[in-house]
């Protein structure tokens, strides 16, 4: 199918590379004005946890296009690994700055010029971090636990405006942000070891989200509100154990 976004107008934070570049490419390959947003090499520069950044990126969107139809709240910080006692005030600040009030101010600002156009769909990217520890540093896995409960929050509070707000909770994808991790397991010669947790046996692509993305926001996913949706190669489908590839048998 093609043509899912024809007409549409769309923004896509953290747009320079891994998720959100994919996504830009995938949104203009279905017919959508794209404004990619990303601190530096983008259609517009923005730091996506800035309020007045934001709001300058909601409005030159509107004036320069016409409106707006679609925020892709995508932009994100790992803030590295370190345990809680490894980090300070100003660490957690820095990451939940971006992590989450990015995304919250995405929300304040896009909505109003998607009500003008009566109907809009915003999508922000949790993860699964922030399901449960064990897939991300401390202030990463609770920026993105704010982050679900943000879109179920704003889902509610746009009541009737016909505005959808949802996340996606990626896995383990290949990104600048998990660029170390392959790089070492690929030194070491342990590539087939990613993702080997999750019953696909695999880690994710950058376009495997993207197409997640794309389904939220275009009308397919018309009555899907207030969701976190899981892209996660079924990693958190179960508490971890060893897993046996199908149809082997053990004795």
């Amino acid at each position: 199918m093609t043509g899912r976004l024809t007409g549409k107008v769309a923004i896509v934070t953290g747009s320079g590379s891994g998720i959100g570049k994919a996504s830009v490419d995938l949104f203009r390959k279905e017919g959508a004005t794209v404004i990619g947003a990303d601190l530096h090499g983008s259609d517009f520069e923005c730091d996506a946890g800035d309020e007045e950044q934001v709001e300058a990126l909601v409005e030159h969107t509107v004036r320069d296009h016409g409106g707006l139809d679609i925020f892709f709240a995508n932009a994100g910080i790992s803030g590295g690994f370190d345990g809680i006692f490894d980090q300070d005030a100003a660490d957690w600040a820095e990451i939940l700055r971006v992590n989450l009030i990015g995304p919250f101010l995405a929300v304040k600002y896009a909505a109003p010029a998607m009500k003008a156009r009566g109907a809009g769909a915003i999508v922000a990217t949790a993860s699964v971090a922030g399901l449960r520890s064990g897939a991300g540093g401390p202030a990463y896995s609770a920026s993105k636990a704010g982050v679900i409960n943000l879109v179920k929050v704003a889902s509610t509070q746009l009541a009737g405006a016909n505005i959808r707000v949802n996340a996606i909770c990626p896995g383990l994808i290949e990104t600048g942000m998990t660029e170390f991790i392959y790089e070492r397991a690929r030194s070491r010669g342990q590539e087939s070891e990613i993702g080997k947790l999750n019953p696909l046996k695999r880690g994710g692509e950058p376009a495997e989200i993207a197409q997640t993305a794309l389904f939220l926001a275009s009308d397919e996913a018309s009555y899907i509100n207030g969701q976190a949706i899981v892209i996660d190669g079924g990693l958190s489908a179960s508490h971890p154990f060893n897993h046996q590839s199908y149809g082997r048998t053990t004795t």
